[in-house]
């Protein structure tokens, strides 16, 4: 069979290019609905839905790398032409069909890799090449966009190739014509009775429909960012030094790659006065609103009753004393999460210039110690230890002067 097409036939390379394409995408759909349902409350459910999405993102970026070729092949080659010219507006809207097929085996993966480079540490592709991309930072807010587009996208595929389908099956039964066969294997040639298909006016029809779809998702909110989920707003503290900047970040590490997430509400309590002697100078308590946590993709799980969770315990909490140790200082202390106490020690670093402090620490922690993800035992998976990573600039106050 002819590798290229005429305006009478299908050639093998087209065939191949679409019935690749078809067949990953119609996959790559299935995988990426049955993972969104599975539940993720044990250890081997974990690692199935992890596992599921990086069969889908590994699919999908193949899929893109052939649809980009198939796509090329296309634009460069004659279109067969329509076996019923008559029907105007029925060969219209096919062309037009195909105009959003075509976009979309190109944009769902290529929004589905914005999502996952802008977020972290689930479900890896399988390649060699990195999991980020250049000018996408690692953001809720920018995964929470690509993710929407990607939504948005396979909903026209799943309505156009519903629509796609039928045509072919209407061709094929009531029509009794070879518009289907020309797709098939082997050499099927039907007799044109008009010119190939014009190619600006459906094109243009296909991006009237995704304006339609990504204006009326714009008007209903869809891009906005999202409200912040209710849960416990702590109240400023009067403190002897008040804390102007800071970051209070914790890193886990998931199927072998570190996870950084931030807590966005924490108030601190710090009563200290630099002395050049070992000793204890001051104290310092710090309250942590858990619900406030953003952990890349898996935010959610990371909040839920099988790890932190944020609903029944939403307050943590870190009470110590602030030590000088030789040239260096140590909180020392305790750290009270989930109702459990337990016994910690920051070594941190400490300059103070014209009464402003800059400070910075960080502190391992076991998660199992605090009732964390119990159910996840392979650190393979989820790493037991933790690290807090603490940086903080703070003022003295005047009352404390």
């Amino acid at each position: 069979m002819p590798a290229t097409n005429t305006v009478a036939r299908y050639g093998s390379v087209a065939k191949s290019f679409h019935w690749i394409v078809a067949l990953g995408m119609i996959a790559n759909i299935a995988l990426g609905l049955w993972g969104e349902r599975l539940p993720q409350s044990t250890e081997a459910e974990i690692a199935l839905k992890s596992t599921i999405f990086s069969i889908h993102k590994t699919l999908g970026l193949t899929v893109f790398a052939v649809a980009i070729l198939r796509v090329i092949w296309a634009l460069t080659q004659p279109k067969p032409a329509p076996l019923h010219p008559e029907w105007r507006a029925e060969t219209f809207a096919a062309d037009a069909a195909h105009w959003l097929l075509y976009g979309s085996i190109i944009l769902i993966p290529l929004t589905g890799w914005g999502y996952h480079a802008a977020t972290e540490g689930f479900a890896p592709i399988w390649w060699p090449f990195g999991q980020d991309l250049p000018f996408i930072p690692n953001s809720p807010e920018v995964a929470r966009i690509f993710g929407t587009l990607h939504y948005l996208f396979n909903i026209v595929l799943w309505v156009t190739l519903a629509l796609h389908i039928l045509g072919a099956l209407k061709h094929h039964f009531l029509d009794r014509d070879a518009t289907l066969a020309r797709m098939l294997p082997g050499r099927t040639e039907a007799a044109a009775e008009g010119e190939g298909h014009g190619h600006v006016a459906p094109a243009f029809a296909a991006l009237a429909v995704w304006a339609v779809v990504l204006g009326g998702a714009g008007a209903a909110g869809w891009f906005a960012p999202e409200a912040e989920a209710g849960g416990t707003e702590l109240e400023e503290v009067a403190s002897d030094w008040t804390v102007e900047d800071g970051t209070l970040a914790i890193v886990v590490v998931q199927n072998g790659s570190e996870v950084e997430g931030q807590f966005a509400d924490w108030t601190a309590d710090i009563t200290f006065e630099q002395q050049d002697e070992p000793g204890i100078w001051g104290d310092v308590r710090v309250e942590i609103a858990v619900g406030s946590l953003t952990l890349g993709s898996v935010t959610s799980q990371a909040k839920g009753s099988d790890f932190l969770a944020a609903e029944e315990h939403p307050r943590a909490v870190f009470e110590a004393d602030l030590v000088k140790v030789s040239d260096e200082y140590e909180a020392q202390g305790t750290l009270t999460i989930k109702d459990q106490t337990v016994p910690v020690t920051m070594p941190f670093s400490l300059r103070i210039e014209d009464d402003v402090a800059d400070m910075s620490g960080r502190l391992t922690l076991d998660r199992r110690n605090y009732g964390v993800g119990e159910n996840m035992q392979d650190e393979s998976q989820l790493a037991f230890d933790v690290e807090v990573r603490v940086q903080l600039t703070a003022r003295r106050s005047q009352e404390a002067e």
